[in-house]
């Protein structure tokens, strides 16, 4: 993801539906657990970091791009620079790696999985969230640089290829992905969907995802997929 992109998302985070209900995802999913210390890998402007730390995690960032760790940084969340091909972590040190959609912007997931793992103390937790299915593949995800969207079975397998235990694999943003597969049908020209959207509609959309809390849809394809893991 370029500069350009990155301010353009910065500007959208705290309102835009997509990032509030995923902001709702990490925060339902990591409540129950025990807190301790965390690291959120390509953190972009680390809203997600900032929801760790208001949970009593004491989570640091560590993002790839000078503009993403800079604008972290001005929101006073701890953010280093690093690849999370090769992480600033020590060995065994941290509780929870978290990955909200990352991984889909390496070229070498295998070793961003096998650092997840190296990272992690026995019994600490990992939580990713990627994009789901290459049949949704349009000029967005060329936009926004990314290498690939994923599969469940080949999520999987690379979880678990790096030594970890999977507790859960869900589909997400299930009901909006008719919408989503619409709209991006040949639509091949790099063109980010990351925009302002009406009040009222962005209301509706952070709703229609809420839903997804009650309504038995996780096994059903999404938008994308999210994983809980554990290092035994």
């Amino acid at each position: 993801m370029d500069a350009e992109e990155i301010a353009r998302s910065a500007a959208l985070e705290r309102k835009h539906w997509w990032y509030a209900a995923r902001r709702a995802l990490v925060r339902r999913t990591v409540r129950d657990w025990p807190t301790g210390r965390a690291v959120d890998v390509g953190c972009g402007m680390g809203g997600n970091t900032v929801v760790l730390r208001e949970m009593g995690w004491q989570a640091i960032g560590v993002e790839y791009t000078s503009t993403g760790a800079d604008i972290a940084a001005s929101r006073g969340i701890p953010v280093v620079r690093g690849d999370g091909r090769a992480l600033p972590v020590a060995d065994a040190s941290v509780d929870l790696v978290m990955s909200t959609d990352a991984w889909e912007h390496i070229d070498d997931d295998v070793a961003v999985a096998a650092e997840t793992a190296r990272v992690l103390r026995p019994g600490g937790r990992v939580l990713v969230a990627v994009p789901a299915g290459m049949a949704l593949w349009s000029g967005h995800d060329v936009a926004l640089g990314h290498v690939r969207r994923y599969e469940r079975d080949q999520l999987a397998d690379l979880v678990r290829g790096a030594g970890l235990v999977i507790d859960d694999l869900w589909s997400w943003n299930v009901l909006l992905r008719p919408v989503v597969r619409a709209r991006r049908r040949n639509k091949d020209a790099p063109e980010s969907e990351m925009e302002a959207v009406n009040p009222v509609l962005n209301a509706g959309l952070r709703a229609a995802v809420g839903m997804e809390r009650v309504l038995p849809l996780k096994r059903l394809p999404g938008v994308s997929l999210v994983v809980v893991a554990h290092k035994p």
